[in-house]
């Protein structure tokens, strides 16, 4: 089970990590996931992904100011760089990380 002090600890100690909010009853979130997972794997060499189901762990999503799902958080050197909530595509998530990703792995 996911907790707030789970995610942070997380995010202060990898250089990257995306938390990928969703739930059960999302259709769209359950697409998208695995395609971001391949993608993250194919590009980038440390990232790691915190998955919170909000249906369960209902105290992490507001805690993060996250209000709809899918939602994913992308936390470069535990500053958040990237925040997408519905509508996005793989590419368009990868390429919003990749230039600071390679800054900071360089």
């Amino acid at each position: 089970m996911q907790t707030i002090e789970n995610i942070e600890k997380s995010i202060k100690e990898n250089l990257a990590v995306m938390v990928y909010f969703s739930a059960p009853s999302c259709n769209v979130c359950h697409a998208l996931k695995p395609k971001l997972l391949e993608a993250l794997n194919e590009n980038f060499e440390e990232f790691i992904v915190e998955s919170v189901d909000i249906s369960k762990e209902e105290d992490i999503a507001p805690h993060f100011g996250v209000h709809a799902i899918p939602t994913i958080l992308i936390f470069l050197d535990a500053k958040e760089f990237v925040r997408k909530s519905r509508h996005m595509s793989v590419s368009e998530v990868i390429s919003e990380i990749e230039r600071p990703y390679k800054i900071m792995t360089s």
